[in-house]
Formats: structure tokens, C-alpha cells, sequence
């Protein structure tokens, strides 16, 4: 009886993941790689990424790496979900590496997540998600992800976005 219920949630439950980089934010100062704020140009990206988001789903629990152009990023998406939950996970910042966050995000129990972090973890994470070689991701970039858990190799990307400024 377990196994049949595990296996009518397994067949039910699809969990969608969204990945995205955070916005072009200013260069580092004296070292400061923490604190970089969004330029006017990375917070329109995270504007335009913010508004592809809210076609994709309506997610339930945003995860947000501590630095300063990260959180800027979601903010941009937060003014469309407000009541949505927000982690600031230490795991995903840039030097990062993707095993420990994918260990981290399996635990969770939402069925839609939006993650905002870095090149070079998000890279390695979409990697892991999918067993393949690392990608690029582009500026404010969002990589749509399902899987009926996250867990490496079970995802299949659906869609990514890339902001396209004038």
C-alpha cells in the first residue's frame, strides 16, 4: 500500500525549479564582491525576467543567494509575488559548489522553487539537474526546469529567457 502511494504521488507530483542569474550589477570596489548593486541596466533585465517568471508559474518558495545583486534581482520579482516565502541560502554564491546547493534544494517540499545566484554555481546546478556539461548563463537569464524531485539527472528543461534590452 506505501509503495502504491509513493508511486501516485511520484505520477502526480511534478516539481518545477526556476534557475535564474542575477542582473548586471557594477564592478566590484576594493575587493567587494558582496555588496555589488544591480546598474540601471541589470535592474531593467530584472524587471523583464521578473515579468517572464510570472507567465511560467506561481511559485511557492523563493531561495536567494546573500549578495547584494542577487537579492536586487529578486526584489524585481518579489513586487509580483509578495506573499511568497524567501530563503537567503549562503550555499549559492559564486565560488560555490553545485553538490552541496543540490543536496540542499532536494530537501525542500515546494513544488514550485525560483533560485537566485551566480555564474559559476547556477552553470554547475543546471549541469547536475540534467547530468550534462555546464552552460553559461547569460545576465538576468531564467532556465525553467521539471522533475518529480530535484535530484541529479532528473530534470528536463522546458524553457530559458533572456533578456533582450534595446
Amino acid at each position: 500500500f506505501e509503495l502504491l502511494f509513493l508511486v501516485a504521488n511520484f505520477e502526480l507530483g511534478v516539481m518545477k525549479l526556476i534557475l535564474i542569474r542575477h542582473g548586471e550589477a557594477v564592478p566590484a570596489v576594493n575587493g567587494d564582491d558582496n555588496n555589488r548593486p544591480l546598474t540601471g541596466r541589470g535592474q531593467a533585465q530584472a524587471v523583464l525576467t521578473a515579468k517572464y517568471v510570472t507567465e511560467q508559474c506561481q511559485p511557492d518558495l523563493f531561495v536567494v543567494s546573500p549578495l547584494l545583486r542577487a537579492q536586487q534581482t529578486l526584489a524585481a520579482l518579489q513586487q509580483h509575488f509578495p506573499d511568497v516565502p524567501t530563503v537567503v541560502y549562503d550555499g549559492i554564491k559564486p565560488d560555490d559548489h553545485s553538490q552541496p546547493a543540490l543536496e540542499w534544494l532536494s530537501n525542500l517540499q515546494q513544488q514550485s522553487v525560483v533560485v537566485v545566484c551566480h555564474m559559476n554555481v547556477i552553470a554547475y546546478l543546471a549541469g547536475l539537474l540534467q547530468q550534462d556539461d555546464p552552460e553559461s548563463f547569460h545576465l538576468a537569464e531564467a532556465r525553467v526546469f521539471e522533475q518529480p524531485v530535484i535530484a541529479a539527472g532528473l530534470s528536463i528543461e522546458l524553457d530559458r529567457f533572456i533578456p533582450k534590452l534595446a
